[in-house]
């Protein structure tokens, strides 16, 4: 019996585990280094572009997929789904969205529903799971669509980071960008509004950045069980020690550590610490 088969780009940072488990395909998007294209998460390992970055003397660009790289992804996939759903970055962070709709409206035998996660990094990730979760228990495509519509309305992505230069150099700063140039010694905690980083609050230092994010994941959370990823570049440890306050302060149903693939840490910078959650 064929399936619907759930699509999305490397800038989910899912787990590996899940990615076979559930049988989703990861388009890689593309970084471009000292005069070389990178696919995200599969020809430059993490700890290797995060050392260069840190050295100051690379600037690292990305972009999208290409529409034949989709094809190629949707034509793999033709013998054995009844359908696809592709969820990507929302189009106000990456050209991902729209190169994946284009992709799709060249496909003529196989209906392909394209949803903008409203989100990044593994907030998007957990649309994904749920979509795929959908399909695997035997949803249609319409279910399916339906439910990462859903998650992409009900995700959280908080992220504490160490500077804001990375984001500003790329463009997608939003409203932080009030911020950028700031004398003080600062730690903003951004989230995504619309597609776009938004400015939270701001901490002085990283314990408390660390203290606010878990109080705001509370408000949302309350009570109820939460589903929940640490998201971290290059800041391993930190990210250990987060996971284990997550795991004595939450009823948590599953919980990730996922660290910024490069694509992500390009434009994040090293660093980062953030929380990516949704509560049942």
């Amino acid at each position: 019996m064929k399936r619907v088969v759930v699509v999305t780009d490397s800038n989910a940072a899912l787990p590996e585990r899940l990615v076979q488990e559930l049988d989703i395909r990861v388009v890689p998007v593309l970084l471009h280094l000292d005069g070389h294209s990178f696919r995200d998460g599969v020809d430059l390992a993490p700890g290797e572009f995060y050392r260069l970055l840190r050295s100051g003397r690379h600037v690292p660009r990305t972009s999208a997929p290409s529409v034949g790289d989709f094809l190629r992804v949707f034509a793999s996939v033709a013998g054995e789904a009844q359908g696809i759903v592709a969820i990507h970055l929302p189009p106000q962070l990456s050209a991902v969205y729209n190169t994946a709709l284009l992709a799709s409206q060249l496909v003529d035998d196989l209906p392909i529903c394209v949803v903008s996660s409203q989100t990044a990094a593994m907030a998007q990730g957990f649309v994904v799971l749920e979509a795929a979760r959908a399909a695997a228990a035997g949803a249609g495509l319409d279910a399916v669509t339906a439910r990462a519509e859903e998650m992409s309305k009900r995700v959280r992505l908080l992220a504490a980071l160490e500077t804001l230069e990375y984001l500003h150099r790329g463009g997608r700063i939003g409203g932080a960008a009030a911020l950028v140039g700031s004398a003080l010694r600062i730690m903003p905690i951004l989230h995504l509004v619309n597609g776009r980083a938004e400015p939270l609050t701001i901490a002085r230092t990283r314990k408390k950045a660390v203290d606010c994010m878990l109080r705001e994941m509370g408000k949302h959370a309350g009570d109820r069980p939460v589903h929940v990823a640490v998201c971290h570049g290059d800041a391993a440890e930190e990210a250990e020690a987060l996971r284990q306050q997550v795991a004595e302060r939450f009823d948590c149903v599953e919980l990730h550590v996922t660290e910024f693939t490069p694509v992500m840490g390009a434009h994040a910078g090293p660093g980062l610490l953030g929380l990516a959650f949704y509560a049942d």
